[in-house]
């Protein structure tokens, strides 16, 4: 996301964050937005069969390098989604996201900062900053 679309889109989170304006209420709602996504994902599976989820146990040489890691660890996943999947599960992301840009409007953060400071500590640390 570029820098001003991350500002503009924080600030029309600002501008109709009106009911939910209590950061408990805004709490509650994200974990909810999270639970939604995450059974918009079980429904490729279970409702419609565009994806497959094989969760077997990760087959990783004990002598490969760490930079060859990415090259045995699978996803885990079969398939592909479908048009109206991928409609359900970008709407439910982008409510997740909305609920994020209301908690840092809510604390005086800035959504951008937030998500270069991330950038930044992934790219220093690498693996190590996903413990």
């Amino acid at each position: 996301m570029r820098q001003a679309d991350c500002n503009a889109f924080q600030k029309t989170v600002s501008e109709y964050l009106v009911r939910n304006r209590s950061i408990l209420d805004v709490m509650t709602k994200l974990q909810d937005a999270s639970t939604r996504v995450n059974r918009a994902i079980a429904k490729t599976v279970t409702s419609c069969g565009c994806l497959n989820i094989d969760a077997s146990k990760q087959e990783i040489p004990e002598d490969v390098s760490y930079s060859e890691v990415a090259g045995y660890v699978k996803s885990h996943l079969e398939g592909e989604l479908c048009p109206d999947c991928s409609d359900v599960i970008e709407t439910e992301l982008g409510k997740a996201l909305f609920y994020i840009a209301a908690i840092c409007c809510l604390l005086d953060l800035d959504l951008e900062k937030v998500m270069n400071r991330e950038n930044d500590r992934i790219n220093t640390l690498g693996a190590f900053s996903l413990t």
